[in-house]
């Protein structure tokens, strides 16, 4: 997704839904001012949870579906929310707050030990929205090559287009692995009577290209 703006989201959103944007963050700014979620301070039963978390979950209520992604990542780059945090709202948000976090980590950039793991669990789910949204730059930055085929696998075991994956043609580019794989996929569907996905025969003419051609 594009780097999401206030200017850009005021834009698109309704008079009411501004002012809930508006004050959302301010306090997602003035928790990062605190130091709150940027060195990962963890609610306890003793504290509650930060407001601009409370509206991370609620966005897609008072913003509408459709803008929920966006204004959920711009509370996240305006909170400078830190591993722990990221960890935590991806363990125990919804799908759709999952993958928020997701779409987050390439404008946070954490480091791979910190944003790995949920990139990881997102690609062991077969939820389309969630595998979409983890293998983008941040993974193609950081996800290994192991790691990285089996996303690709995924994506067209799952139906996912496989343009989501961003730096595709960088990281397929002459990749014997890759090409072994897509070759046994594509054997299997074959042998089982089921058709072999269009993006894969993409990918694997990807395969066979140098840095030359």
């Amino acid at each position: 997704m594009t780097t999401p703006t206030r200017e850009g989201l005021h834009g698109r959103l309704g008079e009411t839904a501004r002012a809930w944007l508006d004050a959302a963050l301010a306090e997602a700014e003035a928790e990062a001012a605190r130091g709150g979620a940027t060195n990962d301070a963890t609610p306890t039963a003793t504290s509650s949870v930060p407001a601009w978390e409370q509206r991370f979950a609620s966005a897609g209520r008072h913003c509408g579906q459709q803008h929920a992604d966006a204004v959920r990542v711009l509370l996240l780059r305006e909170a400078r929310a830190g591993a722990a945090t990221l960890t935590r709202l991806y363990r125990h948000g919804t799908a759709a707050e999952r993958r928020a976090v997701l779409l987050a980590l390439t404008h946070l950039a954490p480091g791979p030990a910190d944003g790995v793991p949920l990139v990881e669990d997102a690609l062991r789910t077969n939820d389309t929205g969630l595998v979409a949204a983890a293998v983008g730059p941040y993974a193609a930055e950081h996800l290994d090559p192991h790691t990285w085929r089996h996303a690709l696998l995924k994506c067209l075991f799952t139906g996912v287009p496989v343009d989501a994956a961003a730096g595709l043609e960088q990281r397929a580019r002459g990749d014997a692995e890759l090409a072994r794989m897509l070759g046994d996929y594509a054997a299997e569907r074959t042998a089982a009577g089921r058709s072999v996905p269009a993006d894969l025969h993409r990918v694997l003419a990807l395969t066979s290209r140098t840095e030359e051609s």
